[in-house]
């Protein structure tokens, strides 16, 4: 009785501790997603969840725009054939929140963590300036992967690809996150050939549309996109701080004073364990936070890149490259001692985004637009709408014209940043709208559109949905990715049969 009486003495702390660690999850989780418990559209800035979208070729990578939300939006608008695809986004959300918390967990124990540190490790990784920053600005699937990368590099390094193929998978919703993803990961891992041909399997929903419809990027984007300073302490104090988001509309109030000053006070006190992390994981860190100020302090730089390197474009917005940091961040504070630095760490962590529960009460989601008539009568052919723009007024802001996510529309794709014009419209757009100004109805439908919205009149062109070699074939990289999201069990499967 004696060993079984020291065994429950053993056993008590730990699951107090666990327990502890889960309530504390489910309240880091719930400060940032509770607004999402509502039923609804999730309709704010560049997200655009309707309860049903259109499986139109743009939402498979073929569109008249750059495939940037491939295979994000084909997902949804497969998903929606089964179930609302709102609760789809909302459900990838909360399991992506969890798996990137329980990343954050298996890394305190890695490195045998205290509890203070511990704490700010699930803190850090869960709610930080990046997170709630590119929430508010309605990027939820580059979330996802914010979420993931510090479980990405522990597992890259641990080569458990169990759990990193699956993780890298859930980043890969987004071109961004599966770029990044992938690059910590080859940097990390020794199994480079595995995770190299898993992410390029990954990337072929935007890859493959890229290098058939090339576009080219505009040199205003790449000023109008740079980070920025949120707070008198300056532009490197934002950067180190893991904000500095381009659009001040995204940004939470309280980084305007003190929050911003607690979170640089953060990244200097995080710096104090810079020798107990692994090298390459700091360099990665160190790199991006060199290369995001120098092109904010040399815009040119930027505009060269943008305009001149392939593939630049995606990082046109350069606090996306802070992604590159993230997982360095998790790991200092993951080996800061002593536990009274630890615990001031944490102040700090929580004080940077303090007032994040009530910033987050703009995602309250909205009631479905109805569009149900004009989906209807477009019955899957292509839609013109004269009138139509990239964005629309939405409560006290804007948010991507839903229009484009319930039908097969032509979309203009212009987009203008403090009056500046940094994306022309597209070229299909462009000739619709000359078309359309001598109405030559026999012009727009050699241009594949088979109806005309305005807002007094609906003018039916004819013809019968057209769907070309290029929906079908970002139909089946779509549904490919899909698939793919079962090759972690796969692998570790089949590991377990060779293993035999």
């Amino acid at each position: 009785m004696g060993g079984e009486d020291l065994a429950k003495e053993q056993l008590a702390p730990h699951f107090l501790r666990t327990a502890g660690m889960c309530a504390w999850v489910v309240l880091l989780v719930g400060m940032l997603l509770w607004p999402l418990a509502q039923p609804g559209a999730l309709l704010h800035r560049d997200m655009a969840v309707l309860a049903h979208p259109a499986l139109s070729p743009a939402a498979v990578g073929f569109g008249d725009l750059p495939a940037r939300n491939a295979p994000q939006d084909g997902v949804l608008a497969l998903s929606g054939y089964a179930v609302p695809a709102e609760w789809v986004a909302r459900l990838l959300l909360l399991a992506s929140a969890l798996f990137g918390a329980w990343g954050a967990v298996r890394i305190t124990r890695h490195v045998a963590a205290s509890t203070w540190a511990s704490v700010l490790v699930v803190a850090l990784t869960v709610v930080n300036p990046f997170v709630v920053e590119r929430l508010l600005q309605g990027q939820w699937s580059l979330v996802i992967a914010a979420w993931l990368l510090p479980g990405v590099a522990l597992w890259a390094m641990t080569n458990e690809m169990r759990l990193l193929l699956p993780a890298l998978w859930l980043c890969s919703i987004t071109p961004t996150g599966c770029v990044v993803a992938v690059a910590v990961a080859l940097v990390l891992t020794h199994r480079r050939v595995i995770v190299a041909g898993y992410g390029l399997l990954l990337a072929l929903p935007w890859l493959v549309p890229s290098l058939l419809s090339p576009s080219s990027a505009s040199a205003t984007g790449a000023t109008a996109f740079a980070v920025r300073a949120e707070s008198p302490f300056g532009l490197a104090a934002s950067v180190v701080g893991l904000g500095g988001i381009w659009n001040d509309a995204a940004v939470p109030n309280a980084r305007a004073g003190l929050a911003t000053l607690a979170s640089a006070l953060l990244f200097f006190l995080l710096l104090t364990a810079w020798r107990r992390i692994p090298r390459c994981v700091l360099v990665l860190a160190g790199s991006a936070l060199v290369l995001v100020l120098i092109l904010s302090f040399f815009p040119m730089l930027s505009v060269w890149l943008v305009t001149t390197v392939p593939g630049a474009a995606m990082f046109r917005d350069t606090h996306k490259l802070l992604l590159f940091a993230l997982p360095a961040y998790v790991f200092l504070a993951a080996n800061l001692r002593p536990r009274t630095v630890a615990a001031i760490a944490l102040g700090l962590s929580l004080f940077g985004v303090w007032d994040t529960p009530h910033a987050v009460g703009v995602l309250r989601p909205s009631p479905e637009p109805q569009l149900g008539h004009l989906v209807a009568q477009a019955d899957d052919r292509d839609v013109f709408v004269p009138t139509a723009s990239a964005v629309v007024p939405h409560r006290a802001d804007v948010v991507v014209n839903p229009l484009s996510k319930a039908v097969s529309l032509v979309e203009s794709g212009a987009l203008s940043v403090d009056g500046v014009v940094v994306d022309p419209p597209s070229a299909r757009h462009q000739a619709a709208v000359n078309c359309w100004k001598t109405r030559d109805l026999d012009c727009l439908r050699s241009l594949n559109i088979g109806m005309v919205a305005t807002p007094t009149e609906i003018i039916d062109l004819g013809g019968r949905p057209h769907h070309d070699w290029r929906w079908w074939l970002g139909c089946t990289l779509t549904c490919a990715w899909l698939l793919l999201g079962s090759a972690g069990l796969f692998f570790q499967q089949r590991r377990k049969f060779c293993a035999r």
